[in-house]
């Protein structure tokens, strides 16, 4: 019953829905409705622009926003990929993307763009570490480069354990899972999440100043 109303949900586009009802089940597990992957063509499309892996910004969407186009948090991120509006503006600077306004941050396609472009500039100012990038595009570039500061030359999965927030914590671990689980969906198989931790965290970052991408709550 759980996974026909996860269907209908998905058939109507009631996205979050689908994957709630889907992970109430415990017997039957139906990994194509608790990870569904709607939007695909322009979500691919996008991380290819920005140079980063779709798998993992389907990971970031499933937890940021569960699909919902006209989601908004507590604090005032929008859209599927949860954008702060200050994030948005200075990206959009950044990546060249003119007659930009924050109300566009809502739309599908803006949020997408605006979403894997902020993500490339963390993982690029992050020394291409994907635990650091998480944690900067959800608590922000400043708290991640202090968390690393801290705790140089860690090994990463160390290294997220230590994180200060616990919502940060346990987020950048769910990504890290869910871009496992999306790059099987999408692709047939998946790179183990010990491969998107390889390498020890490292103090080493590029000057990177933008605005927090969304405040922890705790």
């Amino acid at each position: 019953t759980l996974l026909a109303a996860a269907q209908l949900a998905f058939d109507n586009q009631c996205y979050e829905m689908a994957i709630n009802s889907a992970e109430r089940t415990d017997k039957k597990l139906n990994y194509n409705l608790r990870y569904i992957s709607p939007f695909r063509d322009l979500t691919e499309r996008y991380a290819a622009q920005a140079g980063v892996d779709p798998a993992w910004v389907y990971g970031l969407i499933r937890q940021e926003s569960r699909f919902m186009i006209g989601a908004r948090s507590n604090v005032g991120a929008h859209g599927l990929m949860q954008v702060m509006p200050a994030t948005a503006r200075w990206t959009a600077k950044k990546i060249g993307l003119t007659g930009f306004t924050p109300d566009q941050i809502s739309d599908r396609d803006t949020n997408i763009t605006i979403g894997t472009a902020y993500l490339k500039l963390a993982l690029d100012d992050f020394a291409g570490s994907m635990p650091l990038a998480a944690a900067a595009y959800n608590a922000g570039p400043a708290p991640t480069a202090r968390w690393l500061s801290q705790r140089p030359n860690f090994d990463p999965d160390f290294w997220i354990e230590t994180i200060s927030y616990k919502e940060t914590r346990e987020y950048v671990a769910r990504i890290l899972a869910f871009s496992v689980i999306y790059d099987w969906r999408l692709n047939g198989n998946a790179l183990p999440v010990s491969d998107r931790m390889m390498g020890r965290v490292q103090a080493k970052r590029k000057a990177f100043t933008c605005p927090t991408a969304q405040m922890p709550k705790s």
